[in-house]
């Protein structure tokens, strides 16, 4: 096999290959960035204080948004703030997705990559070193994750903060007949998706385990009057949709955790069995 040398082509200033030219390859194919299976949303997005979002790129599972900012060159202050500050507005006009911002620059300082890498953590953000290849006739982009946004943990990779009780301590707190709820919970929702799970008790929450190892993909919250039925997963419309058309009670959707909260007493879990089991299903999949 015959070996060619690429050459890496610099496009800050050339005649063919602009910024508008990359963006219409990444538009025409998003799956060159290398962020997942996500499809285009929308390109050259209008924005509320001025400008407009070069690339608004959307994961097929309609979970997550990635706002996108190509610069030719170096990146330079502008375009992390820009790119921040689109992603801001897109994150209030439409919470019910994770928002990500992506900052793709043809070099990414060092003195830049230390400010991104500051920024990580309160703001999702991704930065991808771009380069031109060409090999022979033929041109291609290539691209470096240099920055990787940080992914929330799970409720139970935090697990050792919270001290171990027993079921006694949430009879007191609660009652024997809320802790029975939580108990129906198990039975007819989570051991519907695993049969192994039980119920961990700790001082904050009643957990799950699996095998003696947390896996929280769902906690209890017992109180006087009530059970509170929490579950992790990204806010979705199909997820808002069954909850909507159901009677059950919800509580704030928590963004930073993506949780949702249920308010459940005996009623509500046997008249709402079929939507809570969905949910349970759905939350335990994505916790896979």
């Amino acid at each position: 096999m015959q070996y060619v040398k690429p050459t890496i082509i610099s496009m800050k200033n050339h005649p063919e290959f602009n910024e508008r030219w990359v963006q219409e390859r990444i538009a025409a194919d998003p799956s060159i960035l290398q962020l997942g299976d996500v499809v285009l949303k929308d390109k050259e997005r209008s924005q509320p204080p001025g400008g407009k979002l070069d690339l608004l790129l959307q994961s097929v599972d309609e979970a997550r948004r990635y706002e996108v900012e190509i610069q030719l060159g170096a990146s330079n202050e502008s375009h992390i703030i820009r790119t921040i500050e689109y992603w801001d507005v897109e994150k209030r006009r439409y919470p019910q997705y994770e928002h990500c911002a992506v900052l793709v620059a043809e070099d990414i300082t060092s003195r830049f990559l230390n400010v991104v890498s500051l920024f990580n953590g309160s703001v999702p953000i991704i930065a991808l070193q771009m380069h031109a290849v060409q090999i022979g006739d033929a041109v291609g982009l290539l691209f470096i994750k240099v920055v990787d946004h940080l992914t929330l943990g799970m409720p139970d990779e935090d697990e050792e903060v919270y001290e171990v009780t027993d079921r006694n301590y949430w009879v007191e707190k609660a009652s024997e007949t809320i802790l029975e709820l939580a108990d129906k919970c198990l039975q007819d929702f989570v051991h519907a998706c695993d049969p192994s799970l039980e119920l961990k008790y700790n001082k904050h929450y009643i957990g799950l385990t699996r095998g003696d190892q947390p896996f929280n993909f769902i906690v209890f919250r017992p109180k006087r009057a009530a059970l509170s039925f929490e579950f992790t997963h990204p806010r979705t419309d199909e997820i808002d949709s069954l909850i909507d058309e159901s009677q059950l009670e919800t509580l704030e959707y928590n963004s930073r955790k993506q949780t949702y909260r249920i308010r459940l007493t005996l009623a509500e879990i046997e008249r709402e069995s079929t939507v809570l089991k969905s949910l349970t299903r759905l939350a335990f999949e994505r916790r896979n």
